[in-house]
């Protein structure tokens, strides 16, 4: 079953536990301790994504990682195309000042910031899919592929198909190895971002 597919036919747990393993994988980018969002996914075994503990740890978890507001964040799909409009040796010098590592950043940022506070079925879907589209966007900003899809890419996109089938397949169940699978790539995508800082410095 495809990625799209299995986030439409998701439930409640699934969609949550979907957004949760896409953030945590991207905590390197904001510079989070491994465990942050731990207690998020403990929220999800005691009762899935409802009732006050969600919208508490969530909270908590955008003060530890000191998240922006998303409407401050510059969005990496509206930058000005360089050379063009007024003032555009100014964008253009701003365009060449925005890493990839930047704009991964903010995209990680705006996963935690736009996560629902009170999740329904529908805000968890739209969550899901979004996070779904940044991670990999990330992953793409981040891949030493010229052009196409790499490997880092390609991992990310089975790490989020795994995660979904664990929660269709096993329900609470799921949510241990899931996690394992969210533990394993963001070990990758932090090797990946420690060896960028490396190589810039």
């Amino acid at each position: 079953m495809s990625l799209v597919d299995l986030i439409a036919q998701a439930d409640e747990r699934g969609l949550a536990a979907s957004g949760l393993a896409c953030l945590d994988r991207c905590v390197p980018l904001l510079g989070g301790d491994d465990e942050v969002l731990r207690p998020l996914w403990s929220s999800l075994a005691d009762g899935g994504a409802d009732g006050d503990a969600w919208g508490e740890r969530l909270a908590k978890a955008r003060a530890e990682l000191d998240s922006a507001d998303p409407c401050a964040d510059p969005d990496p799909d509206l930058d000005p195309a360089p050379g063009s409009g007024p003032g555009a040796e100014t964008e253009t010098e701003t365009e060449a000042a925005v890493s990839d590592e930047d704009r991964a950043a903010a995209l990680a940022r705006r996963m935690l910031a736009t996560a629902p506070d009170d999740p329904c079925a529908s805000a968890l879907r739209a969550w899901a899919d979004a996070c779904s589209a940044a991670a990999l966007r990330i992953h793409r900003l981040l891949d030493v592929a010229a052009d196409g899809d790499g490997p880092l890419v390609a991992a990310e996109l089975r790490r989020q198909v795994a995660v979904l089938e664990l929660l269709a397949a096993r329900g609470a169940g799921g949510l241990r190895p899931a996690l394992e699978v969210s533990t394993e790539g963001r070990r990758v995508l932090r090797a990946v971002v420690s060896r960028r800082a490396r190589g810039r410095s």
